[in-house]
């Protein structure tokens, strides 16, 4: 297909930055500004936006299963229990759950209101095994009910490592990051699977109200209607 320039495609590219609009045509293999990368531009922020449905709706699951857990070892307060802060690791120079916690609940008087101000990777790291005496042996079942019929500590590695593949597209999503050298359908499962492990009706209620599958399973399709 030749690579078709107009006024508007290459106005949207200076606006965009030759920087970003040059990942676009090389991916399209064409000129710079040309319509077919403006439209690969389109179809990436448009499945952005898709992916945020069931993202959200992956991250809130997993951290309200978590805070049950605590609430069930450390009590409604667990962001104020000393047991549970120091059961976490605090590194000095990376990311540290013990900081993390104790930044947020100094800010807030309810757990309801510390949980959605931690990071994802603060409900991620609570995956590893120095939690499994603590909270996945005696508890894992009961947060997850659906998980696959395997050794506690491999169920919950595997919840470990599939988090941390969705924190990575969670974050190029939300810094509007091109998303062409991903597998996008199986990003989508792997969220699918981590909802369905909590609750199997919330994930048909995702699959069914979500928007990415479509437009995962046409990327080459632009859909920037006033270019011509």
């Amino acid at each position: 297909m030749a690579s078709i320039v107009t006024e508007q495609s290459k106005a949207i590219a200076r606006a965009l930055s030759h920087a970003r609009m040059s990942t676009y045509e090389r991916a399209a293999g064409c000129q710079q500004g040309a319509v077919e990368a403006i439209e690969l531009y389109t179809w990436n922020a448009q499945v952005s936006a898709a992916l945020m449905h069931p993202l959200h709706v992956c991250e809130v699951t997993i951290r309200n299963a978590v805070s049950d857990v605590l609430f069930k070892k450390y009590g409604e307060h667990w962001p104020w229990s000393q047991g549970f802060e120091q059961s976490l690791p605090n590194p000095q120079k990376s990311y540290s759950p013990t900081r993390d916690l104790q930044s947020v609940r100094n800010r807030f008087q309810k757990t309801s209101e510390v949980i959605p101000e931690l990071k994802f990777v603060f409900w991620q790291m609570m995956f590893t095994k120095r939690h499994d005496g603590r909270l996945w042996n005696p508890h894992i079942q009961h947060a997850f009910p659906n998980l696959p019929n395997q050794p506690i500590g491999k169920n919950r590695s595997m919840i470990n490592t599939d988090l941390e593949h969705v924190r990575q597209l969670r974050n190029r999503v939300a810094h509007h990051e091109p998303l062409l050298q991903r597998t996008l359908s199986d990003d989508l499962d792997k969220i699918f699977q981590l909802i369905e492990f909590r609750c199997a009706e919330t994930r048909r209620w995702v699959e069914q109200t979500q928007s990415a599958t479509q437009l995962i399973q046409a990327p080459h399709r632009g859909s920037c209607q006033s270019i011509n």
